[in-house]
């Protein structure tokens, strides 16, 4: 569902924190938050300006449109309105959403290039930041690269696509902490992709988790999250407890059943077969880009170690419902084929509410780990996905009831 239209006001600072003032809120042609590159674009084309955005500062929102404060660094004082804010300290602010932050990570970006032999072209770009990560583009010779910052709880993402290499995954041209270089991937985004591409993408994902199968220790020495039964279970009960104040009567009473009986539905998960393996996390077209020959899976931050079909539902929920049934098909086959005697379809079917109540997990996890400000963005889909999982957990049929 796209979101209402969004205002975007920026309250402008120097390197050293010294406040000018605020600008005039301004349309801002994408209504997500996130979406840097044309707030940047339309504080240049309406004041001269140049701008870097660091954060948010403050959002309200109603059913018609947006406004996002956000706070941006500029390199010398310029002529603003006033402000009367307060600009405060938070621990758990990630390096890039401080003054100089995305300053020291484009600066250890151009030392990379410098080391492969590589020359900017022209000025970086800045895409997107938020509190799950700071996106650049930078243009070199045929090619642009892109650089990429991660909060602490992603850090895991580079040395996992460093795993990966020689697979369908992003190129590093080098990583460090929380920053990571990659080549530029050939095509486009793959949103609207046609059902072809589906069938790729899911031959490419299963491909992926068959090697792996077996490794746990590997995943977990990277630093991958564990949603294996026990711990996963564990987790869904504290956010469960965390958030019951949100839910229904009705949603907390399937809820309470659900997680009572989790031991027994992983139990009857782990007899069909599919074995623990990698898990992408974050498995939808968008996250994967292609030019009709070659397609690679971006975005590892959101990876875990765990059932194989966990990142089903995300992607399906994104099929179109005349190609639905096809590339579920087409995932359950390749399956079979690789772990033969094994039933993805009674998983699939196991999994549906436990799939929708880690996503609350997650969510969980982004909102114990980012400052208040930023919550905004996830506020609400703990109990949003909680919620899912219960509607599913209620439309499953009874145990005694005819099949």
């Amino acid at each position: 569902m796209t979101p209402p239209p969004r205002w975007a006001r920026l309250i402008l600072a120097t390197p050293d924190g010294e406040v000018c003032g605020a600008l005039p809120a301004l349309a801002v042609a994408t209504p997500w938050w996130q979406d840097i590159a044309p707030v940047v674009e339309a504080v240049r084309e309406a004041h001269g300006i140049e701008v870097t955005v660091l954060r948010v500062l403050e959002v309200a929102a109603n059913a018609k449109s947006v406004k996002v404060t956000y706070l941006a660094e500029v390199a010398e004082p310029v002529a603003a309105e006033p402000w009367d804010g307060v600009l405060d300290e938070q621990p758990l602010r990630n390096a890039y959403a401080r003054f100089g932050g995305p300053a020291a990570d484009l600066a250890w970006a151009r030392s990379v290039l410098a080391e492969r032999g590589l020359t900017p072209t022209g000025p970086p770009r800045q895409i997107r930041t938020w509190n799950l990560s700071s996106l650049w583009s930078l243009p070199v010779q045929g090619q642009t690269v892109w650089l990429k910052a991660i909060p602490p709880f992603f850090a895991h993402e580079a040395p996992l696509i460093a795993a990966l290499a020689g697979e369908a995954v992003p190129t590093l041209l080098g990583h460090q902490g929380g920053r990571m270089l990659m080549a530029e991937l050939p095509g486009r985004d793959l949103h609207g992709a046609e059902i072809d591409q589906l069938f790729a993408m899911v031959d490419l994902l299963v491909g992926l988790q068959a090697k792996w199968i077996g490794r746990e220790a590997d995943l977990f020495a990277l630093g991958l999250p564990d949603w294996r039964g026990p711990a996963l279970t564990a987790a869904i009960a504290e956010v469960f407890e965390r958030t019951a104040p949100e839910l229904s009567t009705k949603n907390r009473g399937a809820l309470a059943a659900f997680i009572t009986d989790l031991p027994r539905r992983f139990a009857d998960l782990a007899a069909c077969g599919l074995p623990d393996t990698l898990v992408h996390g974050d498995f939808h077209p968008g996250n994967l880009r292609g030019d009709g020959e070659h397609l690679a899976l971006m975005d590892w931050g959101d990876s875990g170690v765990g059932h194989p079909l966990l990142d089903s539902s995300a992607f399906l929920d994104r099929v179109p419902a005349e190609a639905l049934e096809a590339v579920r098909a087409v995932w359950l086959a390749r399956w079979r084929e690789a772990v033969p005697g094994s039933d993805p379809a009674r998983a699939l079917t196991l999994l549906a509410p436990i799939a929708a109540a880690r996503q609350a997990v997650v969510y969980r996890g982004f909102l114990d780990n980012i400052e208040p400000a930023e919550h905004p963005y996830h506020a609400a889909d703990p109990a949003d996905w909680l919620s899912r999982a219960a509607a599913l957990v209620r439309a499953e049929p009874r145990p005694d009831s005819p099949r």
